[in-house]
C-alpha cells in the first residue's frame, strides 16, 4: 500500500490566506509528462472531482488526481517563502531526479 501525499500546515494556512476554501477550489497538484527532466507539476486552484484524493486541513483542500497519485505517493506539499519568491513545493521520494527550478523531475 502506497502512502498517500501529506500537506503541510504552512501550505493549508497559505491557502486559507488567499481565500481558495471560500469559492469552493482546492489546489490541485497534479503530473504531467513533459519539463527538462521527464514529468512536470502542475499545481492550480481548481474544483474537486469525483476521483479526486481529497487531503483536507484548516478549512482548506488540495487534491490530486488518479492518475498522479502513484507518482506523488509519500510526497510532501509544503509552501516556501524565499527571497526569489514564494511558491508550493512538492519534495518528492520517488523523484531520482530534479531540475533546478523544482518543478519537473524524473523516475
Amino acid at each position: 500500500m502506497q502512502l498517500p501525499p501529506q500537506v503541510t500546515e504552512r501550505a493549508f494556512e497559505r491557502l486559507a490566506e488567499i481565500g481558495a476554501g471560500d469559492e469552493g477550489q482546492a489546489l490541485r497538484v497534479a503530473v504531467e509528462g513533459g519539463g527538462c527532466s521527464g514529468f512536470q507539476y502542475e499545481i492550480t486552484l481548481d474544483r474537486p472531482s469525483d476521483d479526486d484524493l481529497v487531503l483536507e486541513g484548516k478549512g482548506q483542500k488540495v487534491v490530486v488526481d488518479s492518475v498522479s497519485l502513484p507518482f506523488l505517493a509519500g510526497a510532501t506539499i509544503d509552501f516556501s517563502e524565499e527571497l526569489i519568491g514564494a511558491r508550493f513545493t512538492i519534495d518528492n521520494p520517488n523523484a531520482s531526479s530534479a531540475c533546478g527550478c523544482g518543478t519537473s523531475f524524473s523516475m
